[in-house]
């Protein structure tokens, strides 16, 4: 049996394996084009090819894929193998370097929104070298980016690289004033934490809710949910643990990082989470992690739901993304340092990182918004929609104490000035976490929690390393003719933290009265994805990301469209499957129990003279609340109708969410008190206690 170390990256073209495999020039070359970004020759493509093809031969594999992130939200990939004619009417296995480096999909059925009209099929996937190319299910996978004809970016992973170089560039300009001659790159790092459920496969199979949307649409709560706390940090169960176990070697294969697994808040709910990388490799692995789940799981007979809120009245999953700084020396700009050229620097990237957020706040709601997501939101288990940071009390008191000039700590007898008084050396926990805040600082990191568990971290990250690359540049454009560098960066951290501490709050952002401080301080709330996304495309955001080359106006456009085409869809998949299982499952099922009462009511009083209360009671109580749910029915599918004359995709999504999900709200509230009274024998599907307590 093999161990780990076996194991580990045994699925993967790593730098070890390259290094082993290629000429000493090739991968040189190969390696200077994975730290440097430079471009990689063709007649070195053409070496790279042969060796990934062999090795890849080696291990099983018969097809090769461009494996690419479009605008789905999950992957995609193409399947061509390596077979070629011969002459001699057999074949040969070729793979070339132009293969490798380019790819032609047919683009016309992914999301543009409007890029392309669907006559214009032509899409090209580029080869990431950054990313390595990974074997699953006998398949070589390349890790690509995909843009269309006209060299617009489709998918995720364009505008991310292009944030990261965003970011590079304008760090590098922040550190050379502090004298780091001897960094040459500075790459932002992550490590996604992925929450998840795990239910039966039956009772899965059961729920047409399920199956259509990811999420149950109905459902009433059992007696006991999570309101023990037991099962938070508790005993994993033998079935679980051999899912993870299986996960675990899995994801080992492909050389992802995965360290820690353990149970959530919710029964049934557990969280994975991996060992920091740089970005783009980091999204490129949370998107396998979660295909690997579900293909794992149906093999211990479970499903695995990464919907953002599968069930009612428990929590439910979100992403944290943990996001840092690093230069290629080893260094992360977001370690407070012993000295006070550290010092200095931590408190300028630390000031940039508020000030991209304050500035930015609707970017980064945008990046996490989702119909999903909006459940979570705001509802007590998940940060609210409005953002601020957590920087905890010991590092605001800092702060304030450059802002005010004013002594820092009991010891301090002078003003504490950047770059004279030596910043204390924060140990990694200075505070205690909290919980409710959407982006906390948390040792030598970020955590932005707001993340729903079902979505790409790349759009979260494009926008972070973007926002702060403004910062950072604002920051260079002051800084570098300042005569008195020293007195300049004092200031200009001074200033920065006088102008964005509105966005610093060490509370519970869970409490009311914190929605009302934050609206005073200016804050933005944006509650759902409609709300957001209106602001997506105002004249500060487009300014941001054109200027850095992320995104083009029109790519930008773009992705408006595809938010709101995104959220109607989804919501009117999940409104015909609510009408479905009404007309279809429920109210025939809860019919037939009233009758079978009524029958029993009609007998006993012929024969006793009257009922028993609890079958006449019941059969009231049935009776009115299946003309409400029928009430509810008809408003639902009246406003279905009317959703279908409107035209305008802003109008159509203000609609929904302010009307459909009104109506669908009314419709489950009806129908699960109608659970409540039904028999269990009628019932048409399993119940919330059947799916959450399934899994032994």
């Amino acid at each position: 049996m093999k161990d780990t170390s076996d194991i580990f990256g045994e699925n993967v073209f790593s730098l070890s394996v390259m290094k082993a495999r290629l000429p000493k020039e090739t991968f040189k070359e190969v390696k200077a084009a994975i730290d440097n970004g430079k471009r990689l020759s063709q007649e070195a493509a053409g070496v790279v090819a042969n060796e990934m093809k062999q090795w890849a031969i080696e291990k099983g594999a018969t097809h090769y894929t461009h494996w690419f992130q479009p605008m789905t939200g999950i992957t995609s990939e193409k399947h061509d193998s390596f077979i070629n004619p011969a002459d001699d009417g057999n074949i040969i296995l070729r793979f070339s370097g132009k293969e490798l480096i380019q790819g032609e999909p047919d683009a016309s059925s992914f999301p543009s929104g409007g890029l392309r009209a669907t006559f214009e099929a032509r899409g090209y996937t580029a080869w990431d070298p950054t990313s390595y190319a990974f074997i699953k299910e006998g398949v070589l996978c390349i890790p690509t980016a995909f843009c269309s004809y006209g060299g617009e970016a489709l998918d995720k992973k364009i505008p991310l690289l292009r944030s990261m170089e965003a970011l590079n560039k304008q760090a590098m300009r922040v550190l050379k004033l502090f004298g780091n001659e001897d960094v040459t790159s500075i790459k932002t790092t992550v490590g996604p934490e992925q929450e998840y459920f795990l239910i039966d496969e039956k009772g899965y199979n059961a729920r047409r809710d399920l199956i259509y949307t990811g999420r149950t649409l109905f459902g009433a709560p059992p007696p006991k949910g999570q309101q023990m706390e037991d099962h938070y940090f508790g005993v994993i169960k033998p079935r679980v643990q051999a899912f993870m176990k299986d996960l675990n070697d899995e994801l080992w294969k492909l050389g992802i990082m995965a360290t820690t697994e353990h149970n959530e808040v919710a029964p049934s709910q557990h969280e994975l989470a991996p060992i920091f990388t740089t970005t783009n490799i980091a999204t490129d692995h949370n998107q396998l992690t979660m295909e690997i789940m579900k293909k794992v799981a149906q093999k211990h007979g479970l499903v695995c739901l990464l919907h953002e809120k599968p069930f009612d009245g428990v929590n439910g999953s979100g992403k944290h993304n943990n996001w840092s700084m690093s230069t290629d020396t080893g260094t992360n700009l977001l370690e407070p340092g012993a000295t006070p050229y550290e010092n200095a620097q931590f408190l300028l990237f630390l000031t940039a990182v508020i000030k991209a957020v304050d500035d930015y706040q609707d970017l980064l709601r945008i990046s996490v918004a989702s119909a999903g997501n909006d459940h979570r939101l705001g509802a007590n288990e998940a940060p609210p929609a409005v953002i601020s940071i957590f920087l905890g009390s010991e590092l605001t008191d800092v702060l304030e104490a450059i802002e005010n000039d004013q002594p820092y700590g009991a010891k301090e007898k002078e003003l504490l000035r950047v770059g004279v008084h030596v910043l204390p050396k924060f140990p990694k926990d200075t505070t205690d976490r909290n919980r409710t805040s959407p982006f906390a600082f948390t040792g030598n990191k970020f955590e932005f929690r707001m993340l729903g568990s079902a979505s790409s971290i790349a759009l979260p990250n494009t926008v972070l390393n973007t926002a702060v690359a403004e910062s950072l540049k604002q920051f260079a454009d002051q800084l570098e003719g300042a005569e008195d560098f020293t007195s300049a960066l004092h200031e200009l951290i001074r200033k920065e933290i006088k102008d964005h501490k509105r966005i610093i709050f060490n509370g519970n952002g869970y409490d009311d009265s914190w929605i009302a401080e934050a609206e005073a301080r200016g804050l933005s709330n944006l509650k759902t994805t409609p709300d957001a996304v209106k602001h997506y495309l105002d004249e500060k955001n487009v300014a941001l990301f054109t200027s850095h080359k992320v995104y083009s106006e029109v790519e930008m456009q773009s992705r408006h469209e595809v938010f709101l085409e995104k959220y109607t869809k989804l919501i009117d998949i999940e409104a015909k499957t609510m009408l479905e299982m009404a007309k279809q499952d429920i109210l025939p099922a809860v019919s037939a129990y009233s009758s079978e009462l009524a029958g029993s009511v009609t007998a006993k009083t012929s024969v006793l003279g009257s009922a028993p209360a609890f079958e006449q009671d019941t059969l009231k109580e049935i009776s009115e609340d299946m003309k409400a749910a029928y009430e509810a029915y008809l408003d639902l599918e009246e406003d279905m109708k009317k959703s279908k004359d409107i035209d305008d995709l802003e109008k159509l999504a203000d609609f929904i969410k302010d009307d459909v999900l009104s109506d669908m709200a009314s419709l489950r509230a009806s129908c699960d008190k109608l659970e409540a009274e039904t028999a269990a024998d009628y019932w048409p599907f399993p119940t919330y206690g059947d799916l959450l307590f399934a899994v032994r």
